[in-house]
């Protein structure tokens, strides 16, 4: 009878091991699941809504990654839950390169953006600089918004920066030239020459100026 209760216990104890382990090992499958499956599904996000909620996204990655990896170490087969881990990873890894990438074009572009319009005041619209939104009504007031913010901010450019406005002034400039023989008046057309006589001597000053001081900085 002594022997019968023993065994029993020894059952009783191998069952409630074997039950543990297998716990173990579900869990550590549903863990795995669920972060498999949420690196699929933001996978096929629009590029757009990703980067709009990445924040969100690698909050919640980092979340499952972290209860997978915890559930996977108490796991008794970890290696075929390792394996798809690993994958599930590198998906998730690619995935992120490329939003990344395409988050850093979108954020240059809106940086420029931000400058272009005070450059050109708020009438100004993306057009790769084409300037077909300027026109013989308003040409005017563009130079003037162009040479009198650049005068207001030239001791804070950079020599990257004078070099940015002068590639933004000629192609103004190449519009101009479109806009004269749409019908510019003489007197708008007398005016932007004056402002053009403002930016010029003031854009190769700044320039020279900007550059002596990055030399400067980096010599010490």
């Amino acid at each position: 009878m002594k022997n019968l209760k023993i065994t029993f216990a020894l059952v009783a104890t191998v069952i409630a091991f074997a039950s543990c382990k297998d716990e173990k090992q579900e869990k550590a499958q549903k863990s795995l699941e669920a972060y498999s499956n949420y690196i699929d599904s933001v996978s096929n996000i629009q590029q757009e809504k990703a980067i709009e909620n990445w924040a969100l996204i690698e909050s919640d990655y980092s979340r499952l990654k972290s209860e997978a990896e915890i559930s996977l170490s108490t796991a008794t087969d970890k290696t075929k839950l390792q394996d798809s881990l690993n994958t599930a990873s590198i998906k998730y890894e690619e995935f992120k390169t490329n939003i990344l990438s395409e988050k850093e074009k979108l954020d240059a572009t809106d940086s420029k953006t931000v400058i272009y319009k005070t450059l050109f005041g708020p009438s100004y619209v993306s057009d790769d600089m084409k300037f077909n939104w300027v026109n013989k009504d308003n040409i005017l007031s563009v130079y003037d918004n162009f040479v009198t913010t650049v005068q207001k901010n030239k001791d804070s450019y950079s020599r990257e920066d004078w070099d940015e406005i002068k590639l933004v002034y000629e192609a103004l400039d190449s519009r101009k030239n479109t806009v004269e023989k749409e019908g510019l008046t003489s007197h708008d057309n007398n005016k932007i020459a004056l402002l053009k006589l403002k930016f010029a001597p003031m854009y190769t000053v700044n320039r020279m100026g900007a550059k002596s001081e990055e030399n400067a900085e980096a010599k010490k």
